[in-house]
């Protein structure tokens, strides 16, 4: 019994699919979901990434050519028996990747499609419910199979508020994970995984709709598993107001997160949203400036460990949840504490 994993790169993954260094955190966290969910049936994991061979691969013909030995060994940690490197198309294209799925699981007899439950790993795998016919459950947190076809699982419910026990009967269990709630373990015991190509057979209709361009890889700390983020709000004022979130998240060693309001106002790109509809986030440390609370952006942030709340409404719906909130004007507060944090390094370097 195979449990197919649809593996994605980190943010250093190149425009045009080729990949980046590492597995994506959100992937490893999968990963550990489908080693179990394989171990309980006594079958085991298969990783699929999709690839589009470089000029300087080895092979540039050859999926299987383009995928790093760094990526290979990551694989390897996590308990994977086989990698399938799979070429669907240039770029990104949702529908010629689970056409890719689709045909791949019939391969290899696969029980299970799992991923994470990323835009790209949700979208995917909804077009692959609809070619096979097949159900979808999203937001899991935990799965096993009881016999076959039938898998028990816990999935979220309520953007995370709400953890719902279920049944899913398919022959072919597709199951996204809300990797978030799921800590990366690596394998007990793990052995030299080599890529295998595989090339699906794809209609025009299957690559209709795909990426040609992509943004630039964000430097630095990523959101999704930053240990600080300093998020801004409508409060924030505009665009300019973010330069110094900016600079206090440098001062942290974080990143900088939004509210949607942020977002549909064009003053910052939706990679940086948090929230039900944007990035979940667990930081050591959430800063929120100037961002009221609504119940969508509180879905995103609840992993925090702790929240500092600054707004100038002290009946913000985020006052009530925080551990700590500073009833102020952002342009007085935030200055403030960056000069004191400046100068507390200071001191300690002399």
């Amino acid at each position: 019994m195979t449990v197919l994993c649809l593996v994605e790169y980190d943010d250093s993954a190149a425009a045009d699919g080729a990949p980046g260094g590492s597995v994506a955190d959100a992937s490893l966290r999968t990963l550990t979901l489908a080693r179990d969910l394989a171990q309980s049936a006594g079958g085991e994991v298969a990783a699929v990434l999709f690839v589009s061979p470089a000029a300087a691969s080895p092979d540039p013909g050859d999926p299987a050519a383009a995928v790093p030995e760094a990526v290979l060994a990551d694989l390897a940690a996590y308990g994977v028996a086989t990698a399938w490197a799979v070429r669907a198309g240039a770029g990104y294209a949702p529908a010629a990747w689970a056409r890719g799925l689709a045909e791949l699981a019939v391969t290899c007899a696969a029980a299970a499609v799992v991923a994470a439950a990323t835009d790209r790993g949700s979208e995917v795998l909804a077009h692959l419910g609809a070619i096979t016919g097949q159900p979808v459950a999203a937001s899991t947190v935990s799965a096993r199979f009881v016999s076959p076809g039938l898998c028990e699982l816990t999935r979220h419910r309520w953007a995370g508020s709400l953890l719902e026990d279920a049944t899913l009967e398919a022959s072919l269990a597709i199951v996204t994970v809300a990797a978030d709630a799921v800590p990366a373990r690596r394998a007990e015991t793990g052995a030299d995984v080599a890529a295998q190509a595989f090339c699906p057979e794809l209609a025009d209709a299957d690559l209709r709709v795909r990426a040609v361009e992509s943004a630039e890889p964000s430097a630095g700390v990523s959101l999704a598993t930053a240990r600080v983020v300093v998020g801004g709000g409508r409060g924030v004022g505009g665009p300019e107001g973010f330069g110094v979130l900016e600079e206090l998240a440098g001062l942290l060693g974080g990143t900088v997160g939004v509210s949607r309001v942020v977002t549909s106002q064009g003053w910052r790109p939706h990679r940086q949203q948090v929230g039900q509809t944007g990035t979940k986030i667990a930081p050591e440390l959430y800063l929120a400036c100037g961002i009221s609370g609504a119940i969508q952006h509180m879905a995103g942030c609840q992993g925090a460990r702790h929240l500092v709340a600054v707004n100038t409404d002290p009946d913000a719906p985020i006052i009530a949840r925080a551990d700590y909130a500073v009833i102020g004007d952002l342009s007085q507060v935030l200055p403030a504490l960056v000069a004191a944090i400046r100068a507390r390094g200071a001191a300690g370097a002399t």
